[in-house]
């Protein structure tokens, strides 16, 4: 099944491309994009292709700033159903709550789990997608819209303490320093942002009970969800929980409100089990953590949930065929 995107999740796109010299039509046609569906807020497009349409924008460009520029665009939430819920929701938390519910209307790809730990809450966000597909600027794009939307929903009470990214850097973060207005931490193990609980729970002075309920009975109907996307919503849900050491059968199944049975029912409908999408995602978040010099072999073991380095370095040499260090000095060279 092909995880597509709502083209809305892509506004500003036209705009910036146009602004930094490129031709938006040009390049979405390069990826396998209509740019008459990326210009309708009502089609979906593969996120996959979203995906490379951004990396290569900005790299054409030359311009590391090409996502939070489209995010700079969102002055407030977007039109279309799903949309008027989440601007008239009570709390923040309700509406990443409410994004989670109808993650099928907004983004397939777009994983979002809250960790609350007393006073501070870490909104984290992945993005999971096929192997191999770039998405710096995408996780970007999501975190900064996160940020936009946070900040039209809660105005000057909207204080974020941190914004953690796991990719590097760019040269120069002066344009990332003003866009979120708080600490940046690169070469992280997560995507998202940390903020205080009372940023979550502050009341959203343009909360409408009635018009939400009103949003909700329009937005049910189409949010239906079949049995073959259980098997990217378990994969989104180990992306999140695999480095919090919560990637159990339960966990996960709690997390996506299902019963352990149920899910496991549907993941054999889809030719899958949870074991394999553990080690499929296990694999992935290895090449990604392993590829970072700046984590010890110790620390991405913890990431990928092994108790004992020496399991870990095991588990690693019978996938990868070398030790984890053969491996990254392999990588460094």
């Amino acid at each position: 099944m092909q995880t597509t995107i709502s083209s809305v999740s892509m506004s500003g796109y036209f705009d910036v491309a146009r602004r930094v010299g490129l031709n938006p039509v040009e390049l979405a046609h390069e990826v396998g994009i209509d740019a008459a569906s990326l210009a309708n807020p009502e089609e979906r497009i593969p996120a996959a292709a979203a995906c490379l349409l951004l990396e290569r924008s900005a790299e054409r460009a030359s311009c590391p700033t090409f996502a939070l520029q489209m995010a700079e665009t969102r002055h407030k939430f977007g039109s279309g159903v799903v949309n008027i819920l989440l601007a008239h929701k009570r709390t923040l938390r309700e509406v990443l709550l409410a994004a989670a519910e109808y993650r099928h209307l907004l983004n397939e790809a777009l994983a979002v789990h809250v960790e609350d730990t007393g006073a501070t809450v870490t909104i984290r966000e992945e993005l999971v997608v096929d192997p191999g597909i770039p998405t710096n600027q995408a996780i970007e794009l999501a975190v900064a819209v996160l940020a936009r939307h946070s900040g039209a929903l809660l105005g000057e009470h909207w204080k974020p303490r941190a914004v953690h990214f796991v990719h590097r850097a760019p040269p120069s973060l002066t344009f990332h320093r003003r866009f979120f207005g708080c600490p940046l931490e690169f070469g992280s193990d997560f995507n998202g942002i940390v903020c205080t609980a009372a940023d979550l729970d502050y009341p959203n002075p343009a909360a409408d009970p009635e018009l939400v309920r009103y949003a909700e009975s329009l937005a049910d109907s189409l949010n239906a969800a079949g049995v073959e996307s259980t098997a990217l919503e378990v994969r989104k849900a180990i992306y999140l929980l695999l480095p919090l050491e919560r990637a159990t059968v339960e966990l996960v199944a709690d997390h996506l409100h299902l019963s352990v049975r149920t899910m496991q029912r549907q993941l054999g409908l889809a030719n899958t089990s949870f074991t394999r999408l553990v080690e499929e995602v296990r694999s992935e978040l290895a090449v990604r953590y392993m590829s970072n010099p700046r984590y010890p072999i110790g620390r991405v073991s913890d990431l990928l949930g092994y108790a004992q380095q020496g399991s870990f370095t095991n588990w690693f040499s019978a996938r990868f065929g070398m030790t984890p260090r053969d491996w990254r000095n392999g990588q460094l060279k």
